[in-house]
């Protein structure tokens, strides 16, 4: 088989937003090597997504379907992928950067002695290689990897990096069944159940975020003699009543530095950074974050970034298109109304 091929990540029998940029990076792959792309879907929910994989772009489809691929996981995947490419050697495969696409394609890559691209940015290729550009000390640099050889090169690409093609209605792409590798009973890992946490944000998805830091336990005067904690009193009711309505006008995720995140202001699932989410929305708000490298590391590549402090020396302020220096307490406010005004809500 001489064709890139696309894994389409999925849960609940619904495909991640980020698998149609995935799919996108492998189109144009595959227009640059002049072979089709194949979508490789495992798991339940395989003739829906089949026809979707199909309107954003794939000529054909493989479909895997199997009770004990149901749920993901790694060793059942990675036995069909690496069987998969063993059999065809396709010229690539490519996957969303999530947690479960860099793992996946990094087992099958080292089962099958593949070179790999990981979380790449941007895609060129020439006669027989493939080039990517990566981000390297925590964003600080770019770097420009080339791959040479290997008969099948395995690529990741980061979230919102790649733009998904625009959905074709009617495309009927040719689907072909896959057998499992593994059976049920040579499986190790077993799935239970899934917990869902309510209010679970996804920033990685998120085309706006408005994030906030230490800077938002400033000034904690105003709290309640029964809060405990005054600072941490004063930064849960700014994220709350502060951010939230600003980030629901803009139909945008809240977000916060790991500082926010250690001081117990918000929970984990809003860090972002080296040591949380690495992000790249359209609009990134930070309020009340100095900027350190670490931060930077996760919101580095945002298209425009907008930073509010009181300290007009604050790092985040040379990385920012607009900076606003005072009180967010103030200009937060000011500009939730005036975003409001504007949309009209």
């Amino acid at each position: 088989m001489s064709a890139v091929i696309a894994w389409v990540e999925a849960f609940n029998g619904k495909a991640i937003p980020a698998t149609w940029e995935a799919l996108a990076a492998a189109r144009m792959l595959a227009d640059k090597f002049a072979v089709p792309v194949v979508a490789l879907i495992i798991g339940e929910g395989g003739e829906a997504l089949a026809a979707e994989a199909g309107q954003f772009g794939a000529d054909e489809v493989l479909l895997c379907a199997d009770s004990s691929l149901n749920n993901y996981r790694l060793e059942a995947y990675a036995g069909v992928l690496t069987a998969l490419v063993q059999s065809h050697h396709p010229r690539a495969v490519v996957a969303a950067a999530t947690s479960r696409g860099r793992e996946l394609l990094a087992a099958s890559a080292a089962d099958t002695d593949s070179p790999m691209l990981g979380d790449v940015l941007s895609l060129s290729v020439g006669d027989g290689w493939i080039s990517a550009d990566r981000a390297g000390y925590a964003g600080k640099v770019l770097s420009e990897t080339q791959v040479v050889g290997g008969e099948t090169q395995f690529v990741t690409v980061r979230s919102r990096a790649f733009k998904a093609l625009d959905p074709k209605a009617g495309a009927a792409p040719q689907v072909s069944s896959l057998a499992p590798a593994l059976s049920e009973d040579q499986i190790v890992s077993k799935v239970e159940s899934f917990e869902t946490e309510a209010g679970t944000v996804n920033l990685t998805d998120a085309a706006v975020i408005v994030s906030g830091g230490r800077g938002m336990a400033n000034n904690p005067k105003d709290a309640p003699a029964d809060a405990g904690d005054a600072a941490v009193w004063k930064a849960r009711d700014g994220f709350a009543n502060v951010l939230q309505p600003l980030a629901d006008t803009l139909g945008a995720a809240v977000g916060a530095s790991r500082a926010a995140v250690d001081a117990g202001y918000i929970p984990y699932a809003h860090q972002v950074g080296q040591t949380g989410k690495v992000v790249a929305p359209d609009l990134y708000i930070a309020a009340g974050i100095s900027g350190a490298i670490q931060h930077q590391a996760g919101m580095r590549t945002s298209k425009i970034i907008v930073a509010i402090n009181k300290d007009k020396e604050a790092p985040i302020f040379k990385m920012a298109r607009y900076g606003l220096v005072g009180d967010l307490y103030q200009i937060i406010p000011a500009l939730t109304a005036e975003v409001k005004k504007r949309l009209g809500k």
